[in-house]
């Protein structure tokens, strides 16, 4: 059995079934984008929706926020966005190719033309979408697509105390898009130009980080656990000192084995009073907490663990990704957990052309989509074997059959997708979670 793919397996895979497809496709596309067919929306969505009830839903110490994308240049500028959110821009003599010059595999060769070419020395290119807001393009107008969603989160931390005035430490968490004019975007929707991020800010007690850095390390593993990435696909970096960003004392990256390589999944960093410090001297207005009980201000120092959904959604597919031989022929299939899977159910009957099966099945599609809202597909196309192959390839579980003796004693097969065993059970103990577990698959 092949249990690893190459980065052509899953890109294949996702065109033909409907999870990831090129943007703008049908006009030539777009470098850099990405859109999720009905498979891939909702796997996207059940990975962020198990985010945002792990480290928000089931938290008391968690704030959730929304925050717009485009924000007040000043944002930017006090960030240090505008002055140093830049890549290092090459271009190459002959063809005129631009590429990241930290990126290249062969500093003297050009990847597109393939000339022997001198390329120049680097330039700093940044990396923001600059626009401008209103009808009147001029610099006070200037706004940009945002390229983090983190400072939406500094930028509402007074506001969230003032409304809320939460005990110390507590987090903001937010799931949205962000924007970068990426030189090269490449492997698929690794680097991308658009893209989604799961990120929260953890204030804290200057004095206790270190505890907090532990917690949220322990958290970050533990998140991995549950969308089913194996632990010996999953190294820790801690970034030395030369290497991390300028506002950061303490980062540690998760890497992941991905077909392109051991690249970066998530980053933990310990941002200090950075951004509150630099939002309090460009705005001009307190950022301080005061202790509950006490006279004691500070200035919160951050936890920032910082997740991209288009990285886990590509380390999940390629955990899941098999390949193996059934009756002689190969089979492909994704062994995805139960609970992020796209379709928890399909729902067949065995001949599409008798009418007495079809209602029947129709019964029981109708009854299980109502206990799993969104997660049971009908599928009557082709034969029986066909549509196996079909839901083992996008990673549904179980496959549910009517056929003739359901008819007559309210029974169904169902198939499960990693063992290919089928088993008889009664269409009744097929909508009872415990009995189903325990009586059949």
């Amino acid at each position: 059995m092949k249990d690893s793919s190459s980065l052509e397996d899953i890109v294949s895979l996702c065109k033909r079934r409907g999870f990831i497809y090129q943007g703008s496709e049908v006009y030539g596309g777009l470098s850099g984008t990405w859109d999720y067919g009905p498979l891939g929306v909702q796997l996207k969505r059940n990975i962020m929706n198990l985010w945002w009830k792990k480290f928000v839903d089931e938290r008391d110490d968690m704030y959730g926020v929304d925050a717009a994308i485009l924000m007040n240049q000043k944002v930017w500028q006090a960030s240090g966005h505008v002055d140093t959110f830049t890549d290092p821009l090459v271009e190459c003599s002959e063809c005129k190719g631009r590429f990241r010059a930290d990126k290249l595999d062969d500093p003297n060769r050009c990847p597109t033309c393939g000339s022997e070419s001198k390329f120049g020395e680097a330039k700093q290119f940044n990396m923001m979408f600059k626009t401008s807001v209103g009808p009147v393009a001029d610099e006070g107008s200037v706004s940009y697509l945002r390229p983090e969603t983190a400072q939406g989160i500094f930028t509402n931390y007074k506001n969230i105390v003032d409304s809320f005035y939460p005990d110390l430490p507590f987090g903001i968490a937010q799931i949205g898009k962000a924007f970068r004019n990426e030189i090269s975007p490449r492997d698929f929707v690794f680097r991308s130009r658009e893209f989604e991020q799961m990120e929260i800010e953890y204030f804290v007690h200057p004095d206790t980080w270190e505890q907090h850095f532990e917690h949220w390390l322990d958290q970050c593993k533990k998140f991995f656990e549950e969308i089913g990435l194996p632990a010996e696909r999953i190294h820790e970096l801690e970034v030395p000192e030369n290497d991390r960003a300028h506002y950061s004392k303490r980062t540690v990256d998760f890497e992941f084995d991905y077909p392109i390589g051991r690249e970066e999944l998530m980053g933990l960093a310990y941002r200090t009073d950075f951004d509150l410090g630099n939002i309090q001297r460009a705005s001009g207005k307190s950022m301080e907490y005061r202790i509950k009980g006490s006279n004691e201000t500070v200035l919160p120092h951050v936890i920032e663990p910082s997740f991209g959904v288009e990285r886990a959604i590509m380390a999940v597919l390629v955990s899941a990704y098999r390949e193996d031989e059934q009756n002689g022929e190969k089979r492909v299939y994704l062994a995805l957990p139960e609970h992020l899977a796209p379709a928890k159910y399909a729902v067949s009957p065995l001949l599409k052309n008798k009418p007495e099966l079809v209602e029947k099945a129709r019964k029981v599609y109708k009854d299980l989509s109502k206990k799993y809202p969104g997660r049971v597909m009908w599928d009557d196309n082709g034969n029986i074997g066909k549509r196996y192959r079909r839901q083992d390839e996008i990673g549904t579980p179980y496959c549910v059959v009517i056929d003739f003796d359901s008819l007559e004693d309210d029974s169904v097969t169902v198939r499960d997708r990693d063992t290919t065993e089928q088993k008889r059970i009664k269409i009744t103990d097929l909508t009872d979670d415990l009995r189903f577990g325990e009586a059949s698959i």
